[in-house]
């Protein structure tokens, strides 16, 4: 046989090879597709089932437990906060807030946090308060799921956990905090207070934009710069901030004016009489300091003895006085002045010297300085929860060497269908003691801004 024929007989044989092939390969996938299946018989409706109660259809979409996550974070400071207002502003609208809870979830780089809603076993109804809340923007998004009872029990006593061990007072308080450790969370708590501001949340067309990790990192270290260069307490200096404008920079009154025997050199002038001036009083940036009120604290300066190069330089003020011109940095400095001149004139009397920063020292504002003792008593928890080390009695006795903090994910022991558990304390909390969770100490909530 010539090979030329060989040849011819290989292709055919091979062609006919590959064509048998492909025709059983289309066969079996036709059984595949075409065999009849039989169906679970276990397997529940897809389409739920609706069912009256109390006179009202109801639709019921789980067999068991109906939950929603709602919010999910992986720091602990941020999921505690964002708990808490949530909580708040839902105590404040007459709802309960029971359902909520705060849980943990072990991961192989660091836990995470997750905010859940225990929802009414009806699709109508729970759809309904998730979209509110959703409308509201209180949060940013929902997805249902479904706990055992046994997972619920679980998570209901994490989240109490939580509750337990921010209310309990730490071994070290914030004034033997160093700064270099209580950056990161004071940073984290002007980013949540602004990011919850009033007119931010309502998504108002004029609203101002909340701070940026990095706005809130550098605005951080200004205060802490400036608390300690004035021997400020720092927490009463943060409740000024969020008080006045939650740490946002937006001038405010812009309607203002005063009058005045006569302008001086960058005064906006509104009106002229023969004796007197109308000028522009409006208030500036984060801590609303008005123009005439900027005049007085630059005197201040000028005649103030301080060291002022122990100040950064973003921090210095000029010495000639630019009224439509001012760093918004010095602006904290100036803040700090002021209110350090006002607690030297009521003698170190912290609660006329807030109400007089915003009322004037012939007229303290009490309900100013009320409203500013809750921020600043809820700042100090936190950030003192936030900053503490692992280990209280260590914290205590060696204030100015920072330990990283470990957060601790969930309690244990852990149900079996339950995520994993590490076996620590919550940041910041001594050990619980059954008296403990049962009868924590009384702490205050979470504050609101004087307009809210």
């Amino acid at each position: 046989m010539s090979a030329k024929k060989f040849f011819k007989k290989l292709l055919r044989y091979t062609l006919c090879l590959a064509a048998g092939l492909a025709a059983f390969a289309a066969c079996g996938y036709t059984d595949y597709r075409l065999w009849p299946l039989d169906l679970p018989a276990t397997a529940h409706p897809r389409v739920p089932m609706t069912a009256v109660a109390n006179q009202q259809l109801v639709l019921p979409f789980t067999p068991g437990v109906p939950v929603a996550e709602v919010a999910s974070f992986n720091d602990q400071l941020e999921a505690f906060l964002r708990f808490e207002y949530l909580r708040g502003r839902e105590a404040r609208a007459g709802h309960d807030t029971s359902h909520m809870l705060l849980t943990a979830v072990n991961t192989k780089k660091a836990p995470h946090y997750k905010i859940f809603i225990v929802t009414n076993n009806d699709l109508l109804a729970a759809i309904s308060q998730l979209a509110d809340l959703e409308g509201r923007n209180l949060i940013a998004h929902y997805e249902l799921e479904t706990w055992s009872e046994k997972e619920l029990s679980y998570y209901q006593q994490e989240s109490h956990t939580f509750d337990v061990a921010y209310d309990l007072p730490t071994e070290q308080k914030l004034e033997t905090i160093n700064s270099s450790r209580m950056l990161p969370a004071l940073a984290q708590f002007l980013i949540f207070k602004s990011q919850t501001d009033n007119r931010v949340v309502d998504g108002s067309q004029d609203a101002p934009r909340p701070l940026t990790r990095e706005q809130a990192t550098e605005l951080a270290s200004d205060i802490l710069d400036v608390a300690h260069f004035y021997d400020l307490p720092l927490d009463y200096f943060m409740g000024v901030g969020a008080m006045e404008n939650d740490y946002m920079d937006v001038n405010g009154d812009l309607t203002h004016a005063v009058w005045k025997k006569r302008a001086q050199r960058g005064d906006i002038v509104l009106r002229r009489t023969r004796k007197r001036v109308m000028v522009s009083d409006y208030a500036m940036g984060i801590w609303q300091i008005t123009r005439e009120t900027l005049r007085a604290a630059h005197q201040l300066y000028l005649h103030d003895k301080r060291d002022y190069s122990q100040l950064p330089a973003r921090l210095r003020p000029p010495r000639q006085l630019d009224m439509n011109n001012v760093n918004d940095a010095v602006l904290t400095t100036y803040a700090g002045l002021l209110l350090r001149d006002l607690l030297d004139h009521f003698g170190g009397d912290v609660e006329k010297a807030i109400g007089a920063y915003n009322g004037g020292v012939r007229t303290p504002n009490p309900d100013y300085a009320s409203g500013v003792k809750n921020v600043a008593d809820y700042a100090r928890r936190i950030l003192e929860h936030a900053s503490a080390q692992d280990d209280p009695n260590t914290n205590a006795k060696s204030a100015d060497k920072p330990q990283p903090t470990t957060p601790c994910p969930s309690p244990s022991p852990a149900p079996p269908n339950a995520p994993g558990t590490n076996n620590c304390a919550t940041p910041g909390a001594r050990n619980l003691s059954t008296d403990d969770a049962q009868n924590p100490p009384p702490q205050p909530k979470p504050p609101y801004r004087r307009d809210d």
